[in-house]
């Protein structure tokens, strides 16, 4: 069955949801982060400069994702630009911090501060090539 060409495509809700939520999320982990502390898996220097440089990359992938998300409910083509400017954003943070975990062992040691770190990792590894995909296979939709 085809889907007429003013129909929204399937999952268009998720996704915007999603991305409200992730980037609500992100904002949420730093709040802790900074301000407690209680997601920290170390102590260590090297940890906490590693970890103080991801903000503004942090800034950047929640900025790209409101625009993707307010592209795509408002079915603008820039949707397609900021959705797979947001989709590379969570695999670059996925895998820089993916790299830190494995080079410092700290997949080995499941605490309750890993265990968020490892969720993250999961999820821009499956929601950054997904969003791409997704705004791309909807370009037409969209009027790119």
């Amino acid at each position: 069955m085809k889907r007429e060409a003013w129909q929204p495509p399937l999952g268009l809700h998720i996704v915007i949801a999603w991305l409200w939520i992730s980037t609500g999320l992100n904002l949420l982990y730093w709040l802790i982060f900074f301000t407690s502390g209680a997601l920290r898996i170390s102590q260590d220097a090297v940890y906490a400069g590693f970890e103080a440089a991801f903000p503004a990359a942090d800034a950047w992938l929640a900025v790209a994702s409101i625009a993707c998300a307010e592209g795509l409910r408002r079915r603008r083509s820039w949707a397609v630009l900021y959705g797979i400017a947001a989709g590379s954003a969570f695999v670059y943070l996925g895998l820089m911090d993916t790299l830190y975990n494995l080079e410092h062992a700290a997949y080995l040691h499941l605490t309750n501060e890993m265990i968020p770190e490892i969720v993250i990792n999961v999820t821009c590894f499956v929601f950054g090539p997904f969003l791409m995909w997704y705004v791309w296979r909807q370009r037409r939709w969209l009027g790119a």
